[in-house]
């Protein structure tokens, strides 16, 4: 005979802690779904608005189509758009432009769905992505605070995070590469709350291929590591004085070599003329006279107005957290700028910052919020913890969340309809010089560039005579081009509410006509005279 062991029953007890333990998991784990699902659905139909009021242009969502559409081929992610309208040399790809290997990622959407909305659908689960961590970063700052209040912190942080302001303006404006950014820096910042440095330097290697400047902002987050990491974490600071040389060396090797190696330019991007003509040139200017920093950080009355915004509509709470260091190198990088376009909030570039300031708030709350303060620190804490989150949902009302509610605004103007409509008469495989705005709709199936002020002598011209469109200054320089390709071998097939479609008939060159060939030097646009006075317009 055998026997049998009785096992032991847990105490009574017990039961229902164990029970209400595993309620509040799930209860979590349904919140986090439930706010990740919001913040998929907002970007998700903003982008998706964007493409059915055909404002979404071949820069940049069409660039990034042929990119992405590279990699899915297994090849380099070259654009014609970009290489043809910047006269980049053959052998040019989107490497050369911005060092972003991280899109290669994105490719299995388009074995999926060969679509340029692939790539909204993807940066719209990439922001959804960072719900989880900022819950998560909630809960580690929020550790001290009384259970309830943790609980509440967590679920206000991921509801204003899916409904920040930055990411809805970044869905609005299309899909760029620093969609990646943004839970990637999460996942940095969460993982070093937690002390796992593995993690934090996988997420600042893929921040690092992401785009050429993050470099800078993972060496910021090493010296945050070393400031706040006590004497006896010496796995943090070790990690910290490894972020801190390797993060701006990174950024130094894609800039130097890497970037011209796929045929770019290192100073392409350099928008800084009043620091000097190139680094170099800046550094000797600084030397000689440091305040000319000041001078050029506060020159155009909107870079402190996108400073103000930026801090202001948190409280300042940012200011008071060491997190906020990693935001640094990239508003220097656009309050130093002379590029206008880097002083608005009108386009994905505080996409970027969100993480950071968002995070940096997070900490402030969470130290007011410990059962350690006093009772009148807590209670601040919780006012501006509130005022923080009304500030937030009620800014992205206007900025990104109104527009969706508009039934006009998901249908296209006439202008761009007669685009759609003039479009579908292009045979597939055809080569296009093709409008800005209807550009994304033909990559898939032509081969497409940018029409602007140079000829490029192919099949199909799609074109507005009536109508400003990038990169165009006025509507007079589009009527002129076709008037010029009318008398020098095109045929008008199509035209309607100021669109034109031609046809090359005959082989006569047009006046001015080029291609990009060997040794041809890339040239930026000019900005129009009616950009950079306002924040909240591109």
């Amino acid at each position: 005979m055998t026997t049998q062991t009785a096992t032991p029953s847990p105490p009574r007890a017990a039961v229902p802690v164990a029970r209400r333990a595993a309620a509040a998991l799930g209860s979590s784990a349904r919140r986090t779904v439930l706010l990740g699902v919001l913040c998929f659905a907002a970007a998700c139909a903003i982008g998706l608005q964007g493409w059915a009021s055909v404002s979404l242009g071949g820069f940049d969502l069409g660039i990034f189509d042929q990119g992405v559409r590279g990699y899915a081929h297994f090849g380099l992610p070259v654009s014609t758009l970009k290489s043809y309208h910047h006269e980049f040399p053959p052998g040019f790809s989107l490497l050369g432009d911005h060092f972003s290997p991280v899109l290669a990622l994105l490719a299995p959407l388009y074995w999926i769905w060969d679509d340029p909305r692939s790539l909204i659908i993807g940066q719209a689960l990439l922001f959804a992505l960072g719900v989880p961590l900022i819950r998560r970063i909630a809960a580690h700052c929020f550790a001290a605070a009384e259970p309830r209040t943790a609980r509440r912190a967590a679920d206000l942080a991921g509801l204003v995070y899916a409904l920040g302001w930055p990411l809805l303006v970044a869905a609005r404006v299309g899909f760029h590469e620093v969609a990646f950014a943004v839970p990637l820096t999460l996942l940095m910042l969460e993982r070093g709350l937690a002390r796992r440095y593995v993690a934090v330097v996988l997420a600042t290697v893929l921040l690092c291929c992401t785009k050429e400047d993050m470099g800078l902002m993972v060496g910021a987050y090493g010296l945050v590591l070393l400031r706040t990491r006590r004497t006896g974490d010496r796995a943090g600071r070790f990690t910290g004085l490894g972020l801190l040389l390797g993060g701006p060396l990174a950024a130094a090797v894609a800039i130097t070599w890497l970037i011209p190696a796929m045929g770019g330019e290192p100073g392409y991007y350099w928008n800084y003329a009043a620091l000097g003509a190139d680094g170099g040139d800046a550094l000797k200017h600084l030397l000689h006279n440091p305040f000319l920093l000041v001078q050029t950080a506060f020159d155009q009355p909107l870079k402190p107005l996108l400073l103000l915004w930026l801090f202001g509509t948190m409280f300042l709470l940012p200011l008071r957290s060491a997190t906020a260091l990693c935001a640094l190198p990239l508003l220097a990088e656009r309050i130093l700028s002379s590029n206008p376009n880097h002083w608005s909030i009108a386009r994905h570039y505080d996409s970027m910052l969100w993480p950071i300031l968002l995070t940096a708030a997070i900490e402030v709350l969470g130290r007011l919020s410990s059962v350690e303060r006093p009772e009148p620190t807590r209670r601040r804490a919780r006012l501006l913890g509130l005022g923080t989150v009304g500030v937030a949902l009620v800014t992205a009302v206007p900025i990104g969340l109104l527009q969706l509610a508009v039934p006009s605004s998901w249908e296209p103007k006439a202008s761009e309809a007669a685009l759609v409509r003039a479009a579908a008469l292009i045979p597939d495989g055809a080569s296009v010089e093709a409008d800005n705005q209807i550009a994304p709709r033909l990559t898939a199936r032509a081969d497409v560039v940018l029409v602007d002020g140079t000829p490029r002598g192919r099949e199909y011209v799609l074109t507005r005579s009536d109508k400003r469109s990038f990169p165009f200054k006025t509507d007079k320089e589009q009527a002129d081009r076709i008037q010029l390709l009318l008398a020098h071998g095109y045929r008008q097939l199509w035209a309607e509410d100021g669109v034109v479609l031609l046809h090359r008939e005959g082989g006569e060159p047009v006046p001015g006509e080029h291609v990009p060939g060997p040794g041809s030097k890339p040239v930026q646009d000019e900005v129009p005279s009616d950009v950079g006075h306002n924040l909240f317009k591109g």
